[in-house]
């Protein structure tokens, strides 16, 4: 063999080599269960008690990679579905002053920066649209975990995360200072590997 067909075939084998590790690799899809994810709220109420509440409509999917510690989240929620348990606070919460849910349906969370403690999912990085105004948030995981569903036959992975949002940074000022402009949410999400 010459010394010129070693070093073309030693070039290939490292081009080869090079082009495998550069190749992303496969990430894993899930499909969030509805029936099993909620987003609750809680909030202040004239610097006593707390309002806590939920939203029932919740969609999205997630991509994970472990191997690489990559992702994307893409979850939607629907304003109209908020629930405080009282039907007449329901009303004013999806009116102007709060949500605006005739105007602006759907609250987004998109993320594409996430941290994983080895397996465990700990963290998402990503923006948070409501009233159709977008800012950066910050989901943190207080238990993340993945098990086979014997019904299903198919992987299932979830978790409770938790945020704060300033509503007033959304354009939500009624009620300021008497209601609060701190909202802590927490997501309690369930997803299906697809």
């Amino acid at each position: 063999m010459t010394i010129a067909r070693t070093f073309l075939l030693g070039a290939a084998f490292a081009a080869l080599s090079a082009l495998a590790q550069a190749a992303p690799a496969q990430a894993t899809t899930y499909v969030v269960d509805p029936s099993h994810t909620r987003v609750y709220w809680e909030t202040r109420h004239f610097g006593t008690s707390t309002h806590r509440g939920r939203f029932d409509s919740v969609e999205g999917s997630i991509a994970l990679d472990r191997d690489s510690g990559r992702g994307e989240v893409s979850i939607s929620i629907a304003t109209a579905s908020v629930s405080s348990g009282v039907p007449a606070l329901d009303n004013v919460l999806r009116g102007k002053g709060f949500l605006a849910s005739e105007e602006h349906p759907t609250a987004y969370f998109v993320a594409h920066q996430l941290r994983f403690d080895g397996e465990r999912l700990s963290e998402l990085r990503g923006e948070f649209t409501l009233r159709g105004v977008s800012r950066p948030l910050e989901l943190r995981s207080e238990h993340f975990g993945c098990r086979t569903d014997e019904r299903l036959k198919r992987e299932v992975c979830g978790g409770d995360f938790e945020a704060e949002i300033l509503r007033s940074e959304f354009g939500s000022t009624f009620g300021l200072p008497f209601v609060g402009d701190k909202v802590r949410l927490l997501i309690a999400v369930e997803a299906i590997r697809q």
